[in-house]
């Protein structure tokens, strides 16, 4: 086919998630045929370099021959079989055992299934069964917190913390609330210090639970760093003071892992960096770098325990998905984890992380129009403003963030709008030098320039 048919074909066929359907009625898709290490090419001929790994997941970068070989040895060996009633296949119990060897300690048993929307999907349904379970049926409902992003499924949009996923979908489902985020910056009060406006979201989320009864909430979910909603990190004492909340009226705490997960901020896990204990656990994405379709969702022995007990009493867990462990996926993980590894890429994004950090303070630091660097690791976004001394934003119909990050592709680099908060985001493949971030962080400067200098 040629371009120009590809993208007819495209227009005329595809109903793409996430997209402007009116908008892209009128200016078609961008198609991308290949990529390597950090680098994609487009059928219009451009490379680019994706400065947001895919989705937040290609941590290992793209074209990875290892990832093809594993691949094809798997699909010759074993293709595919379920693993309900009790079937199993090797690379899905090698990727248990590796797993649960990295998560934290608590954790006792992994759920395999296909993304990070049916992760936290199943982890809702756990919340409710293990109620049930222990003689607590009412207590099935879940917080979550405003700006978050837990997927889009029935559920897991219900979670999910932005209205665009809620309006015209008759979301979010009863029994699912949300308290405030943990937006420092945005939401401080004047004069307000970190450790107070940590107290006070605390605060907040312990008059919910009040309010709504602290026998009828089963659990509260958080990302460590929030992603879609704004790549927010949590100000200090946040999450010491929420889990004093949560631990105080038996709640249980879901981390969602699935962007922070296998080394995003520079540690294994999130949880590590801000000292979540939780009780569940979600990862997907950079599982497996987003070669395949794969999520492992993790249980305490807590939890475990009283599913094999309600086993007892009410026959099968009843819960799973036809692809959940699949062969080829657990061998896909498995070799993704061997790169990780053996590049020492978790620790890599952790020291590259505080450069890409360092190289866009300093070069915006004497700017009005950039009001924040923030993120954690290789996660990382510019808060962009009409002036930052007094803290004002652009108005919204300007659609600044998505304006900066078309232009960003005119200059070959993909970049992400947070058009919400008018931010845009950046979490390169973890294999990404100091010279591809410098390369980075200059593509956006004259991408942000350009923009601000038209709408001034």
């Amino acid at each position: 086919m040629t371009n120009g048919n590809l993208k007819r074909v495209d227009a005329e066929s595809i109903l793409h998630p996430a997209t402007n359907a009116d908008d892209f009625a009128r200016t078609g898709s961008r198609i991308i045929e290949s990529g390597e290490g950090i680098y994609l090419r487009d059928t219009d001929g451009n490379q680019l370099i994706d400065a947001v790994a895919g989705l937040w997941c290609v941590n290992i970068g793209y074209g990875r021959s290892e990832i093809a070989d594993a691949m094809s040895a798997a699909a010759t060996q074993l293709s595919y079989y379920h693993t309900f009633t009790g079937m199993s296949n090797v690379p899905q119990i090698e990727l248990a055992q590796r797993l649960l060897a990295l998560a934290p300690a608590q954790m006792s048993k992994v759920f395999f299934g296909s993304g990070g929307s049916d992760g936290n999907d199943s982890l809702m349904k756990i919340v409710w069964y293990y109620h049930n379970l222990i003689g607590k049926p009412q207590k099935r409902k879940i917080i979550s917190r405003w700006q978050a992003y837990h997927g889009t499924s029935i559920g897991t949009a219900s979670l999910t913390g932005l209205p665009s996923f809620h309006k015209a979908f008759n979301l979010p489902i009863e029994g699912i609330l949300h308290t405030e985020s943990p937006d420092y910056y945005r939401h401080a009060r004047e004069g307000e210090t970190e450790l107070a406006f940590s107290q006070r979201r605390a605060d907040e989320l312990e008059q919910l639970i009040l309010t709504e009864g602290p026998d009828t909430v089963g659990a509260f979910i958080a990302e460590p760093v929030m992603g879609a909603g704004g790549v927010i990190t949590p100000p200090q004492g946040y999450f010491a003071a929420i889990q004093k909340v949560t631990k105080k009226y038996d709640i249980l705490f879901i981390a969602d892992e699935v962007v922070c997960g296998f080394g995003r901020l520079g540690t294994w896990f999130g949880s590590e960096v801000y000292d979540i204990e939780p009780d569940m656990m979600t990862t997907a994405k950079a599982i497996t770098s987003g070669y395949f379709p794969f999520s492992a969702s993790f249980i305490t022995e807590q939890i475990w325990e009283v599913i094999r007990e309600g086993s007892r009493q009410f026959g099968n867990f009843a819960h799973g998905y036809t692809y959940a462990g699949h062969p080829i996926g657990a061998a896909v993980a498995m070799a993704n984890l061997d790169i990780l590894e053996s590049e020492q890429l978790v620790q890599k994004s952790a020291d590259n992380g505080a450069y890409f950090h360092r190289l866009l303070n300093e070069r915006f630091a004497d700017d009005d129009f950039v009001g924040q660097v923030r993120g954690q690791g290789l996660l990382a976004a510019v808060q962009l403003m009409q002036n930052k001394a007094d803290k004002t934003f652009f108005d919204p119909s300007l659609k600044i963030a998505p304006q900066v990050t078309a232009q960003c592709y005119q200059q070959g680099l993909i970049a992400r709008p947070l058009p919400s908060i008018d931010s845009v985001a950046f979490s390169p493949p973890l294999v990404a030098t100091q010279a591809d971030l410098e390369m980075i962080v200059d593509r956006f400067e004259s991408a942000v320039r350009k923009v601000v200098a038209e709408v001034s």
